[in-house]
C-alpha cells in the first residue's frame, strides 16, 4: 500500500495535479473499421513547413512583459507583428517545461509550462494569438533525458526497487557518462543532472507518447523540435544513431501521425549531412543539416565557394529535393556574426545564402540584426536588443542576463529605419522566398565560375529560373566566367531583370539548354549578392 500511495503522489508531482493528462495510456479499444474508413483522409495532408520560414526563439530572452527581468509567453505575443514582419511563419520555442536549469533541457514536469514564463493559459493565447497570424509554433521536445530532480528518477534514485527503477539506466560501470547513484550508477551522456531515460522498457515509450499527445491533442502545438534525437538509446559502444534508435523513430513518427497528420518534427542529430539525413526518412519530417550551415558560414569567412560547393556536392547526391532544415548557427553555437568577425556585409551574404537556398530555413533570433555572442553559451542567448534604451527594451526590471553591450547601436528600432540595414535584407529575402516559389522547392544547381571568390548557384523550375551571384571578397572582381553544365533552361535570349535592386545585367543566351562564358556583369562589387529572374 505504501509503494501505491508513493506512485500516486510521484505521478500528482508529475502532472501537475490536472485530471486531464494520466502518465500511462488507457487501454487502447478496438479500431471500428467503419469509422476508420470514413476517418482516413483522402490525400495527404501538405507538408506546410516546406513554404515554412522557421524563427527560433529562448522564450527567457525575447521579451519580458511583467518586469521580471524574464522573456515570457506574453511578451512572445506583443512581438508578434515583428515576427510577421520580418517573415516568418513558424516558431520554434526553446524549452518551456520547468527545470531547474536556466535554459530548461532538464525537464522537471512534461505536461506543465516553466511558471517564470507564465501560465498555461498564457501559453495558450500565444497559441490562439499566433495561429490567427497565419503563424505555426513547435516546441523542443526532450526526449533523451529528464532532470535529475525529476520525481520519476528521484524516486528511481531513492529506492532500487521503485517502479521507476528501470526508467533509466543502472550499472556497475564508471568513467565517461556514467555517475554515481544509490544502489548503481545511472548513464547520462550529457551530465549527471540529466539521467538518459530507458526506451527499452516500453513504458517510458509509453509515457513519452502521452506527453507528445497532450501537446498535439489537448493544448494544439504544430509539432516538435527533438533533442538529441542521434542519443536515444544506445547499442553497446555505439552511442549514436543506432538502429535501435531507428526503429524507435519509425514508430514514434507513426504514432504522431496517426494523433496529427499535419503535425512536424525536426531533428537534431548534431553534425548531420544529407547523407545521415536519409537515414531518419519517415522517422521525423526533417533533420538539420549542419553540413549545410557549415558550408554557409565557412564560405563567407574565408571568402571562397569551396566549403559551400563542398555541401552542396554531398547534399545533392543524397538529397535534390530540399527536404530537411537549414539554418547559420543556433543556441549551442557561435553566433554568426561573431564568427564573421563582426562583419556585417558577410553576415548579409550569409542570410542570402541561407534564404536563397532548398530547405526549411529556420533564424536564430537576433541573427536578423547582427547581435554578437560567444560561449559560454548564455552568452550566445543573450537578451534580444530592441532599441538603444536601458536593457535593450528587453525589459523594465533588472534582466536575467545583461544584453551586449553593441546594444545600443545594434538594435531592431535603427536598423527599421535604415533600408539598407541587415533586418530588412532579411525581411526583403524572406518576401522574395514567399514571392517565389522556385526559391522554395526549386532545383539547385551550382554554377561554374572559374573563380573561387564567386559563388552562383541556378535555382530552377517549370515555371520560373533564378540565377543567385555572390561575390564573397572584400575586393571586386573581374575576371570570372559562369556555365551551366546541364541542359535545363529553353534555348534563347533571356533577361535578366534584378530582384534585390535596379542592377542592369546582361542578357542571357542559351543553346542546347545550357551555357558558358556568361558575365552577367563586368563587375561584382566586394561582400555583393545579386539575384536575378531569367525570363
Amino acid at each position: 500500500m505504501k509503494k501505491l500511495i508513493t506512485l500516486f503522489l510521484l505521478t500528482s508531482i508529475l502532472i501537475g495535479c490536472t485530471p486531464a493528462t494520466p502518465t500511462t495510456l488507457p487501454p487502447t479499444p478496438e479500431p471500428d473499421p467503419a469509422q476508420e474508413a470514413t476517418a482516413a483522409p483522402e490525400t495527404e495532408p501538405a507538408a506546410w513547413w516546406r513554404d515554412a520560414v522557421f524563427y527560433e526563439i529562448f522564450v527567457r530572452s525575447f521579451q519580458d512583459s511583467d518586469g521580471d527581468g524574464i522573456g515570457d509567453f506574453n511578451g512572445i505575443v506583443q512581438r508578434l507583428d515583428y515576427i510577421q514582419e520580418l517573415g516568418a511563419n513558424a516558431l520554434w520555442l526553446m524549452p518551456i517545461h520547468p527545470s531547474p536549469s536556466y535554459h530548461g533541457y532538464d525537464v522537471l514536469n512534461y505536461y506543465a509550462v516553466n511558471p517564470e514564463y507564465g501560465t498555461m493559459d498564457d501559453f495558450r493565447k500565444l497559441l490562439t494569438e499566433a495561429h490567427e497570424r497565419g503563424i505555426r509554433v513547435i516546441i523542443d521536445l526532450v526526449l533523451n533525458h529528464t532532470s535529475s530532480q525529476h520525481p520519476f528518477f528521484v524516486d528511481a534514485n531513492r529506492d532500487v526497487n521503485s517502479p521507476y527503477r528501470d526508467w533509466y539506466i543502472w550499472s556497475n560501470e564508471t568513467g565517461n557518462y556514467w555517475h554515481q547513484g544509490n544502489g548503481g550508477n545511472y548513464y547520462g551522456f550529457f551530465w549527471g543532472g540529466m539521467p538518459d531515460l530507458n526506451y527499452r522498457n516500453p513504458e517510458v515509450t509509453a509515457q513519452m507518447e502521452e506527453v507528445t499527445r497532450y501537446w498535439l491533442e489537448d493544448i494544439g502545438v504544430d509539432g516538435f523540435r527533438i533533442d538529441a534525437a542521434k542519443h536515444l538509446i544506445e547499442e553497446g559502444a555505439k552511442i549514436e544513431n543506432t538502429e535501435a534508435t531507428h526503429e524507435w523513430f519509425k514508430e514514434f513518427y507513426t504514432f504522431y501521425k496517426s494523433i496529427e497528420p499535419d503535425a512536424y518534427t525536426v531533428g537534431e542529430v548534431y553534425g548531420a549531412g544529407a547523407f545521415l539525413a536519409t537515414k531518419y526518412a519517415g522517422q521525423t519530417d526533417h533533420i538539420f543539416n549542419f553540413e549545410l550551415a557549415s558550408g554557409f558560414v565557412n564560405s563567407v569567412a574565408g571568402e571562397s565557394n569551396t566549403g559551400i560547393n563542398g555541401a552542396w556536392a554531398f547534399t545533392l547526391k543524397d538529397i535534390s529535393n530540399g527536404n530537411y532544415a537549414t539554418f547559420l548557427t543556433n543556441h549551442d553555437q557561435n553566433r554568426v556574426i561573431s564568427v564573421l568577425n563582426g562583419n556585417e556585409q558577410k553576415a548579409k551574404l550569409a542570410a542570402v545564402l541561407l534564404l536563397t537556398s532548398p530547405g526549411t530555413p529556420f533564424i536564430y533570433y537576433g541573427e536578423e540584426i547582427g547581435m554578437q555572442g560567444r560561449k559560454p553559451d548564455e552568452d550566445i542567448r543573450l537578451p534580444m536588443q530592441w532599441n538603444a534604451d536601458v536593457n535593450a527594451g528587453f525589459t523594465t526590471g533588472t534582466p536575467w542576463r545583461m544584453p551586449d553591450a553593441s546594444y545600443t547601436q545594434v538594435n531592431v528600432a535603427a536598423q527599421e529605419k535604415d533600408p539598407g540595414s541587415l533586418l530588412n535584407l532579411y525581411r526583403m529575402l524572406t518576401r522574395l522566398r514567399a514571392e517565389h516559389p522556385v526559391l522554395r522547392d526549386g532545383n539547385l544547381t551550382v554554377l561554374e565560375t572559374g573563380n573561387s571568390g564567386v559563388y552562383a548557384i541556378l535555382r530552377h523550375s517549370d515555371s520560373e529560373d533564378v540565377l543567385i551571384l555572390i561575390n564573397l571578397k572584400g575586393t571586386p572582381i573581374f575576371e570570372y566566367s559562369l556555365g551551366l553544365p546541364d541542359a535545363i533552361l529553353a534555348d534563347g535570349t533571356h533577361t535578366v531583370t534584378s530582384l534585390l535592386d535596379t542592377t542592369q545585367a546582361n542578357n542571357l543566351n542559351i543553346t542546347g539548354g545550357m551555357f558558358t562564358g556568361y558575365r552577367p556583369l563586368a563587375e561584382l562589387h566586394p561582400y555583393q549578392a545579386y539575384i536575378f529572374k531569367l525570363k
